[in-house]
């Protein structure tokens, strides 16, 4: 199979331990983009936490895509000009807060620079932060203060708490949202139908191609749906053991070039 698109999920997958893209990984990046493939970083991430790494992979030359917000955002890094939006229902936010604030867990909501803490920021929160480079900001009445568009919700908190959460949630919002967990401290909450295959589809649609001319690399549980949607699906050796399951071909860690790997193996 001629692969044109390599998809890659960013923290796990594309990035090593310390968060950042290896000089060989990038270079091969590059590489491949001279050569014509088009390369979409495909991440939870808010759009904010994904450009510095479109950016660095010169993903605006090259006419590469982000799909931020677990796909419910698409941008165009060529042109700027945002593909797809999809927006969580204003009235929901309410609801899941006073869900979430019973327990022990914040609720997260993301602006163009800065994480938005609706309860109390905890360990996860602060990751959160630190990933996207973005400050926290604790605000007192969350539910009022979200009173612009927002992509997706997050909830972070012990993995016992947000599995119980995440059974919780859907059982209350199940026809509205889509809510998952995209690790096992963090709970995502999104628009309805959202995931990074549902986006990727149409991405794919817009630019002429289909999914058995991509590769999709990821490492966990909300990089499922995409693996599966894909014509060669790629699970990293670090990812959680169901999506190595689900998985067409398990390539090294994060902290082996396994995206290195991948281009090495199919695309040259």
């Amino acid at each position: 199979m001629n692969y044109e698109v390599l998809v890659l999920d960013l923290d796990g997958t594309l990035t090593n331990s310390e968060k950042k893209i290896t000089e060989p990984t990038k270079e091969a990046l590059l590489d491949i983009q001279q050569k014509g493939k088009i390369v979409v970083l495909a991440s939870g991430r808010p759009t904010p936490g994904i450009l510095p790494l479109a950016h660095e992979l010169e993903l605006e030359k090259y006419g590469g895509y982000v799909l931020s917000f677990n796909g419910a955002k698409i941008i165009n890094c060529s042109t700027g000009e945002v593909l797809y939006n999809k927006t969580i229902p204003s009235e929901v936010i309410r609801p899941a807060y006073e869900l979430a604030k019973d327990y022990d867990v914040d609720i997260l909501a993301y602006s163009d620079d800065a994480i938005i803490s609706g309860i109390c920021p905890n360990s996860y929160t602060e990751l959160e932060a630190r990933i996207n480079s973005l400050p926290i900001c604790r605000v007192e009445n969350f539910p009022a203060y979200i009173n612009f568009p927002t992509n997706k919700l997050l909830i972070s908190g012990e993995e016992s708490l947000t599995a119980e959460l995440e059974i919780k949630l859907n059982s209350h919002f199940r026809k509205l949202l889509n809510i998952y967990r995209s690790e096992p401290f963090f709970l995502e909450i999104m628009p309805q139908n959202i995931d990074k295959a549902y986006t990727l589809q149409k991405l794919l649609s817009a630019i002429g191609l289909t999914a058995d001319q991509m590769i999709c690399c990821g490492d966990g549980y909300n990089d499922i749906t995409m693996l599966e949607s894909a014509g060669l699906g790629v699970a990293m050796a670090n990812a959680q053991p169901l999506v190595r399951e689900k998985a067409d071909y398990i390539t090294k860690s994060n902290d082996e070039d396994g995206v290195l790997f991948v281009i090495d193996q199919f695309l040259r």
